[in-house]
């Protein structure tokens, strides 16, 4: 068994959770969740970011505004809507319930 596949598929499950963090903060462009992404080690292609993107947003998690840019064409910037922000408390809460059970289960050595 590979633990790089393991661990690129559980980087891949929190992607979701990590990419609503980052837009909550405020206005962002699609480069600069890439880039954060990529210091975080958590993503390892960017093609993975626009369909999550996609999906979030036929969701109703995000929504995107075009603006135009001083240095080439119009960008996309995401924002989250209120129905992301009530499904992120809720991913929070489920994030800390799973650290409290991960940590129960590794810390029996």
């Amino acid at each position: 068994m590979n633990a790089s596949n393991t661990q690129i598929q559980m980087r891949k499950g929190l992607l979701e959770f990590c990419i609503l963090h980052i837009i909550s903060r405020g206005e962002v462009y699609a480069s600069d969740m890439i880039d954060e992404l990529t210091a975080a080690k958590m993503i390892v292609v960017e093609g993975t970011l626009y369909p999550l993107l996609n999906r979030l947003k036929k969701s109703g998690l995000v929504s995107y505004q075009w603006k135009e840019s001083e240095t080439g064409p119009p960008r996309k910037y995401y924002t989250i809507t209120e129905e992301g922000k009530d499904f992120l408390v809720t991913l929070d809460q489920t994030w800390e319930d799973l650290i409290q059970s991960i940590q129960f289960i590794t810390s029996k050595r």
